[in-house]
């Protein structure tokens, strides 16, 4: 594939409004994981969440807890309780899920008033952990090493464990986040109310991206550039990243009042959830404004990327196994020289990262209703960085019949957005691929020159 660097018309930002998830898929959520607690012979599931580790608390509560840790404990019948602290306890009753609650004070901040009538203990058995029942514990990371006993291993605080394991026993506990991520997890496709609800984040972060990428010139602060990528009050999935020149000075991770100047390596991002943006590349209007050592930067990195981006895009495929879509990348983009070590493609949903089938070896087939990250991230010695990680979603004809009747917008700006990649970028894209944005498959690498940009070259 030859790619080309040219004019080329920039995308359109287009986010619209937030669809909130319906009655409906929240019912069909929780039949989904009881179904596979069933299958795994799971009498209660006990769900762990804090600000940073909520999403599986989430899919079925549509809540996270601000500033505590709580817990939802799940019964195969489909009653449930709410294990929670003192500033989320009235916020029982505005759960998605129909729950009874629990006060536990001890989720709560430091030197809030503390319970003094119960022990832990005693609060998780009234919520109603119990020594006959067979536990699954779901904190949020899917383990998936070969030489540990995965089952065995939970990514929840020590005191909730131990406290669980008093009630019920070691031989009782079970890690059970792959009912939610993983293979047959049920949060690793979407229905089409969950594609409306997450396209806005997906949209929103690709309209900020624009607009950073808009404002960026000689001069102007990293600051300035953060303010472009955060906006409407929505909860960031992912450190927002607007840095000009070398990244983590004295260990800071945020924008600085540093000064973009030409010749910087550039590297930008923003998530909400849904999907998130990166761009990097140099803040140069041409080849000659590169610095010194890095005038092949174009041909060396940056279109080699391109080409494997386009390659993704035009050959992932519904029943595809994951193997196959890695092996394809290795192909045109091989790691021995470009040295990217990551997924290159993940799911997401309200976190960034949710899970890949996308791996080496994978046997795992991509599914209609699949939210992806285009995420290959190489690493070339002497050179910046090169990225256009954006958010599509995989679609059957069933599921775009559903996004065509029930969102009509929402697909008529997936179809513009199918229609750039391939009219403006001449990109071929599959046609199991719907763009969850406008920007995706767009990459400026000279960031000063606003008016070109990467393409496959036409016969």
């Amino acid at each position: 594939m030859k790619i080309t660097y040219q004019e080329v018309n920039k995308p359109q930002k287009d986010a619209a409004a937030p669809v909130l998830l319906s009655d409906e898929t929240m019912k069909e959520r929780k039949e989904k994981i009881l179904a596979r607690m069933r299958q795994h012979n799971l009498d209660q599931l006990v769900i762990y969440d804090d600000v940073e580790h909520a999403n599986n608390f989430m899919y079925l509560t549509g809540f996270f807890t601000r500033f505590e840790e709580a817990l939802l404990i799940l019964n195969q019948d489909g009653t449930a309780v709410l294990a929670l602290g003192n500033e989320n306890l009235n916020k029982c009753g505005k759960s998605r899920l129909e729950a009874d609650p629990v006060h536990v004070s001890l989720f709560s901040l430091p030197n809030q008033p503390n319970r003094k009538d119960c022990t832990l203990k005693q609060l998780l058995a009234e919520a109603g952990i119990g020594a006959d029942k067979r536990i699954g514990i779901v904190g949020w990371k899917l383990f998936t090493s070969v030489v540990e006993e995965n089952k065995r291993m939970f990514d929840v605080p020590a005191y909730i464990v131990e406290t669980i394991r008093e009630i019920a026993g070691n031989a009782q506990l079970v890690n059970a986040t792959a009912l939610f991520i993983g293979e047959d997890g049920a949060r690793v496709t979407n229905n089409a109310n969950e594609i409306a609800h997450y396209e806005y984040g997906a949209a929103l972060a690709s309209d900020c991206m624009l607009d950073a990428m808009d404002k960026l010139e000689a001069g102007v602060s990293e600051l300035e550039l953060g303010d472009a990528l955060v906006r409407s009050g929505q909860h960031t999935s992912v450190v927002t990243i607007a840095a000009s020149g070398p990244r983590f000075v004295k260990a800071n991770m945020f924008p600085t009042d540093n000064r973009v100047k030409v010749g910087d390596p550039i590297s930008l991002t923003v998530g909400y959830a849904g999907g998130s943006s990166s761009r990097s590349g140099y803040a140069v209007h041409t080849q000659e404004e590169l610095p010194a050592g890095c005038e092949e930067y174009l041909d060396r990195v940056a279109k080699p990327y391109f080409g494997a981006y386009a390659t993704w895009l035009e050959n992932i495929r519904i029943g595809m196994k994951g193997d196959a879509l890695f092996q394809k990348i290795e192909e045109v983009l091989p790691r021995s020289e470009y040295h990217w070590g990551l997924c290159p493609g993940h799911l997401v949903a309200e976190e960034e990262w949710l899970c890949s089938p996308v791996y080496e070896g994978s046997s795992e087939v991509l599914r209609s209703g699949m939210i992806f990250q285009i995420d290959i991230i190489p690493s070339v010695p002497g050179y910046g960085g090169v990225c256009a990680e954006s958010t599509v979603v995989l679609a059957d004809e069933a599921l775009k019949k559903e996004l065509r009747e029930q969102y009509p917008e929402l697909y008529g700006r997936m179809q513009a957005r199918a229609a750039y990649l391939r009219q403006e970028l001449h990109i071929n894209l599959s046609e199991d691929v719907l763009p969850m944005c406008s920007t995706v498959g767009y990459l400026r690498p000279y960031l000063l020159n606003k008016g070109w940009a990467l393409a496959v070259a036409q016969d």
